[in-house]
């Protein structure tokens, strides 16, 4: 009887992690392979809004890119992923310094797991005194961990002054994070720390160095095909282009 009742406890845990509803605050889908794309969700404007983060399952643990928005899923994602893989977070990459991405750092620290954040964001996260990485990467880095190699890289300005991707060569996976918009995207969201005009040499640098992606995970919103890339771009350089117009209309 006490078997069965932890084996129920056990699917119950599961099924709460990965048959979410959509009102679930903590949605886990299967991208391909060992690779799991997270949702979380937190108030934007007085709108809900969702945030997509990744990680991996490798042999010698979890990597998690970029933390929960919503700092009450810090745990119960530990925990999600412990009960679905039997394996612990290991490694933490925040891809740059907004909330949606780093706000979990000083928490993961606290748990033991290795933190990880570029020089630009780890500058910001210091002035404006929140939680830093334990582990500064250069601009253009490469990790391997178990089975699994990746790339890190900073290309440039662009959603933010610090943003970085992330790429594993061998699976064609791009994690964009916020530098990348979804293909459903109408606008270019959040710019109050944008540079839209350094955005679109940088995205231009992201598709020369990273060719052919068979799956991109934007920051926002649904969809993982990579044609969220030329999506980003058309709407940076239409934002660009109506910028430049009205800049010359007020000069006449």
């Amino acid at each position: 009887m006490r078997k069965l009742a932890t084996i129920v406890l056990f699917l119950v845990i599961v099924s709460n992690s990965f048959g979410q509803s959509k009102n679930s605050p903590l949605q886990i889908s299967h991208l391909t392979g060992d690779f799991y794309v997270y949702r979380t969700f937190n108030d934007y404007k007085g709108v809900k809004v969702s945030a997509n983060a990744m990680y991996v399952v490798t042999k010698e643990g979890v990597v998690l890119f970029d933390a929960p928005w919503d700092k009450t899923q810090f745990q119960p994602l530990l925990d999600s992923i412990e009960a679905k893989h039997n394996k612990k977070v290991v490694m933490v990459f925040a891809t740059h310094s907004h909330e949606d991405r780093a706000g979990g750092l000083d928490f993961y620290k606290q748990k033991g797991i290795r933190t990880y954040s570029g020089k630009l964001t780890d500058e910001i996260l210091k002035k404006n005194n929140e939680g830093r990485a334990e582990f500064i990467i250069p601009d253009d880095a490469t990790f391997t961990v178990g089975q699994y190699t990746f790339e890190v890289y900073y290309p440039g300005k662009g959603h933010a002054p610090d943003n970085i991707v992330v790429w594993f060569g061998k699976e064609k996976i791009l994690y964009g994070g916020c530098f990348i918009k979804s293909a459903e995207a109408k606008d270019l969201g959040n710019l109050g720390d944008a540079d839209v005009k350094e955005w679109e040499r940088s995205i231009k640098k992201v598709q020369s160095k990273f060719k052919y992606p068979k799956y991109v995970i934007p920051g926002h919103d649904d969809g993982t095909t990579s044609e969220s890339i030329n999506h980003t771009l058309k709407l940076v350089q239409d934002y660009n282009l109506s910028n430049n117009t009205s800049s010359k209309s007020s000069q006449k």
